[in-house]
């Protein structure tokens, strides 16, 4: 089976975002509105199974702090926030805050010269996927992208396969032609339930989840997990995604 596109997830798949990047903006962003909220890397990763900014800041609103606002003031709130949010994330980036994980910059590069697609799924906003690929990649790199899939595309959150299923509509290909790359265990079951095969490669804060559904879990695309000292190609990615799809679907 042909490899036809590259699906990248983008926090913590693209680059490590999350504990230096959206929580740091996060906490940024709740200072600049005189709120006592304050995020530590521990509460952040306890947050980080609820997909979604504005989801995220409603969960911690109403489980972790007792809100009782109505549910039009705190949203109106929360957009507020998660305005202010974006824009000290997107501050960072430019500045050069969050970085490219280990072989992603290579993969993209093998892929271009071989003529396989590039995509991105994720729940994140178009100015923070824009942002992090202009900083680390050029200024031209969102459009070497052949679909972006972001929360102004699709409403639905992973683990729903809703944005997967919008970008290979996009594409015009079919699930078993195509790979996913992951970092966690929300992204894995959002790509598996939109009938792709799926590579993780974890962060810090989804290293102990679950990824029986894998294709295969890397270190990293720099660490190969089978041939010590080299790094993960283009090939072994084929080989990966050429495998999973010949699985029977349970």
């Amino acid at each position: 089976m042909a490899l036809d596109a590259l699906i990248f997830d983008v926090d913590g798949t693209l680059a490590d975002t999350e504990r230096d990047g959206h929580r740091v903006a996060f906490n940024a962003a709740f200072a600049e509105s005189g709120l006592d909220w304050v995020w530590d890397e521990a509460t952040y990763g306890e947050l980080l199974q609820v997909a979604g900014g504005v989801e995220r800041l409603v969960h911690y609103a109403r489980t972790c702090r007792g809100s009782t606002q109505s549910d039009q003031k705190l949203l109106s709130l929360v957009h507020e926030l998660h305005i202010s949010k974006t824009r000290h994330y997107v501050e960072c980036v430019i500045q050069g805050g969050v970085q490219l994980r280990p072989g992603v910059a290579r993969v993209i590069t093998q892929a271009r010269a071989q003529g396989v697609r590039l995509a991105i799924a994720t729940t994140t906003t178009r100015a923070n996927v824009t942002a992090l690929l202009q900083a680390t990649l050029g200024n031209d790199a969102v459009n070497w992208f052949s679909a972006i899939g972001t929360a102004q595309e699709v409403a639905a959150k992973k683990p729903d396969p809703a944005v997967y299923q919008w970008v290979l509509e996009r594409l015009q290909i079919q699930c078993f032609d195509a790979l996913a790359l992951e970092d966690s265990r929300i992204g894995l079951l959002a790509a598996t339930r939109a009938g792709l095969p799926c590579v993780i490669t974890p962060t810090s804060y989804s290293a102990d989840e679950d990824f029986a559904e894998a294709a295969a879990q890397l270190v990293d695309l720099d660490h190969h997990p089978e041939k010590l000292g080299l790094p993960v190609t283009l090939d072994d990615l084929r080989l990966w995604q050429s495998r999973a799809a010949r699985r029977p679907q349970a």
